[in-house]
């Protein structure tokens, strides 16, 4: 067993217990990293999602047993997502790697910044109702492309939007395991899947910290953590950008 896999366990552990904990930034944090390692971006999103069945459905188990899950907004945000997910896989599937990258590197620092710019929002208190449909396609088409996105783009909006931080966490956290479920299929139909030690690693990882990240939504305060989440994503997907683009950088 290489050294490698033992990085991807820590990397695996470290994206789910950020998720876990604040409902985004697994997929994000894991795809800007292999990315900057070379691993083209289909591979990228494919082994990503791969692993994220195993680090969602223990995330998603969790969050129930410590009872995060809103039942209305997990049924509403559940089959426009799982929809999303796949046409979005089986577009990147189609796609040439090498001509995306700059672009799925772009989209990452964009969510990088979403996620600072968020942290310094104000939350007004109310239950979301609307727009959940278009949230959940939009949300999983990008997610799917772009190896990660699913959290920042619908967890976010929904806590700006007012939902309960606790909910809105758990409920996204839940309904991503069906939508990493539906892009990984997908990408297993139209393209396999390989690198299988580095999805081993990614998911072992996960697995073990998905209950810490689940209590820790209790426990950690949002707004810091959003903004080390964001600086972090930022900085990986700006390198990453850079290289893809043909620039040297020491970032």
């Amino acid at each position: 067993m290489s050294e490698d896999f033992y990085i991807y366990v820590i990397a695996g552990f470290v994206a789910q217990l950020i998720d876990g904990a604040l409902g985004m930034a697994y997929g994000i944090t894991a795809s800007s990293l292999l990315m900057g390692w070379g691993v083209p971006p289909a591979v990228v999103s494919s082994t990503v999602h791969a692993a994220e069945c195993f680090t969602t459905g223990a995330s998603a188990i969790s969050h129930h047993a410590f009872g995060n899950i809103s039942k209305d907004l997990f049924r509403r945000l559940l089959i426009p997502g799982i929809i999303g997910a796949a046409v979005g896989a089986y577009t990147l599937s189609m796609i040439d790697g090498d001509m995306i990258k700059p672009y799925i590197s772009g989209y990452l620092l964009i969510m990088g910044l979403v996620i600072i710019i968020k942290a310094f929002m104000a939350f007004p208190p109310r239950e979301v109702t609307t727009k959940l449909t278009p949230l959940a396609l939009i949300g999983s088409f990008l997610d799917a492309v772009g190896g990660g996105g699913w959290g920042p783009i619908v967890a976010t909006n929904l806590i700006v939007r007012g939902n309960s931080l606790r909910h809105a966490v758990g409920s996204v956290n839940a309904v991503e395991f069906f939508v990493t479920l539906s892009a990984s299929l997908t990408f297993f139909l139209s393209i396999g899947l390989g690198h299988w030690q580095v999805i081993a690693g990614l998911a072992l990882g996960g697995v073990v910290a998905a209950p810490f990240g689940a209590f820790m939504t209790k426990r950690l305060p949002q707004r810091p953590m959003m903004v080390v989440v964001g600086v972090l994503v930022v900085l990986m997907s700006l390198r990453t950008l850079l290289k893809a683009l043909g620039y040297s950088t020491w970032i």
